[in-house]
């Protein structure tokens, strides 16, 4: 009841996920942060969002449901397999342009401060090119990152990343973050006007 955030998942979610499970895809974002992006997405009205490592679609469902009708979303992916079941469930809303680009190669020929929200669901913008993404964030904007708690498919070593992204993230002088115990653990931090 209070907790349960699988009871409004949007339409498009229940299909990305079930095909998400056909195709054996191991990584998705979970239900509670998606519920997260959605609020979020909804405070910027007319927002421009991007989203590094789009995946199979699961968090751009939830982006898309939170979205105001004249906001755009950028979707990036290098992995056009688990990309094509975004693009066939959601590319009919003209809201989202998804692109298959290195996540850094993209952030570093975006202009600074054209973001309203950046969810960094990938290495390029969180584990590498942390400051050239920060950078794109306009006043007020907001950085999302998920997968901060311990997880199964983490890599060997994985933590001391972890531990030094919250430190960097935390210490930033133009930062205003949280850490929040939810859904895989989730920071989110905004550019101070």
């Amino acid at each position: 009841m209070f907790d349960d955030n699988t009871a409004t998942t949007p339409a498009t979610w229940r299909e990305i996920d079930a095909r998400s499970r056909v195709l054996g895809f191991d990584m998705p974002s979970e239900a509670g942060t998606g519920a997260m992006l959605r609020l979020l997405t909804a405070t910027k009205a007319g927002g421009r969002f991007l989203e590094l490592g789009t995946g199979t679609g699961l968090a751009t469902a939830w982006l898309l449901d939170g979205m105001a009708p004249d906001a755009s979303l950028v979707s990036i992916d290098t992995d056009m397999g688990v990309q094509a079941v975004a693009r066939a469930v959601l590319a009919g809303d003209p809201r989202v342009t998804f692109v298959i680009e290195d996540g850094l190669d993209y952030v570093r020929a975006q202009r600074p401060a054209s973001f309203d929200l950046i969810f960094a669901d990938a290495w390029p913008g969180k584990y590498e090119g942390l400051d050239e993404t920060l950078a794109l964030l306009g006043p007020g904007g907001l950085y999302v990152v998920d997968d901060m708690s311990p997880q199964p498919n983490w890599p060997p070593g994985h933590q001391p990343r972890i531990d030094a992204l919250v430190t960097r993230l935390k210490s930033h002088p133009d930062l205003a973050t949280v850490a929040l115990d939810w859904a895989s653990g989730l920071i989110i931090a905004a550019r101070r006007p």
